[in-house]
């Protein structure tokens, strides 16, 4: 039976997390395994997912987001893997869906959804009710809806084992966060894999919850070094993609 590893890296972000974790079990009807990916937290985090019985990997310090979703994907057993950020809700159908994109073609390593929050082409255009609604809108299965692209966001993340086989596990060179999904996603594409947004597939994102602990002007500043860091690695500029 295939299976979908679905990791999820948290640092004091138990409020989120556990609502998170709530709608993967309601909404998720194939096999997958949940793995948290704590980074330190003090807030109860790992206490919940021990008494919840989830998979994890609990480091004693802040490792980032890129090293957090690396931890992870080394103990995955799924034969899809997802990293998922730890402030989404998740809603009915939504693996389905987005697995039945993933294996439409072999040529497709990445699939994301869209959703009310996310840079580029993710984001949706109507405007946002509430979660319910939304997902009765947009979660029917219609492969009209899904759109190749250069780019997918990081918050909801599905791709392939055999595309982390060919080119590898994030570089954490973009530790504590930033750009590792578009970097991924340039690697994909160079290895000759498409990436898809699934168009049937809602699913609900707070928006940078991790990161709005950090502040405005850190956060400026983290995005435009991995910014620098990106463009030296590849010689190209990252925003032409989104």
């Amino acid at each position: 039976m295939q299976m979908t590893s679905i990791i999820i890296p948290n640092f004091n972000g138990l409020h989120v997390l556990k609502p998170c974790i709530e709608s993967i079990r309601e909404h998720t009807k194939t096999a997958f395994e949940i793995i948290v990916v704590d980074n330190g937290s003090n807030d109860g985090s790992v206490d919940y997912c021990v008494k919840e019985k989830v998979k994890l990997i609990s480091l004693p310090f802040n490792r980032g987001f890129p090293a957090a979703c690396n931890f992870g994907l080394r103990v995955a057993v799924g034969d899809a893997l997802l990293l998922l950020n730890n402030d989404t809700l998740l809603t009915p159908r939504w693996l389905d869906h987005m697995l039945r994109c993933l294996y439409s073609s072999v040529d497709i390593g990445i699939v994301g959804p869209v959703t009310n929050y996310a840079s580029g082409k993710q984001q949706i255009n109507d405007p946002f009710t509430n979660v319910t609604e939304m997902a009765q809108r947009y979660n029917q299965p219609d492969n009209t809806k899904w759109q190749q692209t250069e780019r997918i966001v990081g918050i909801c993340f599905l791709f392939k084992r055999e595309l982390m086989n060919r080119i590898g596990i994030l570089d954490e060179r973009f530790s504590p966060g930033h750009l590792e999904d578009d970097d991924y996603c340039y690697r994909a594409r160079q290895a000759g894999f498409r990436l898809m947004i699934a168009g049937d597939t809602f699913i609900f994102h707070h928006g940078s919850a991790s990161f709005e602990k950090e502040g405005q002007q850190r956060v400026q500043q983290l995005i435009q070094h991995n910014y620098n860091q990106f463009v030296e690695k590849w010689g190209v500029d990252p925003h032409t993609f989104i």
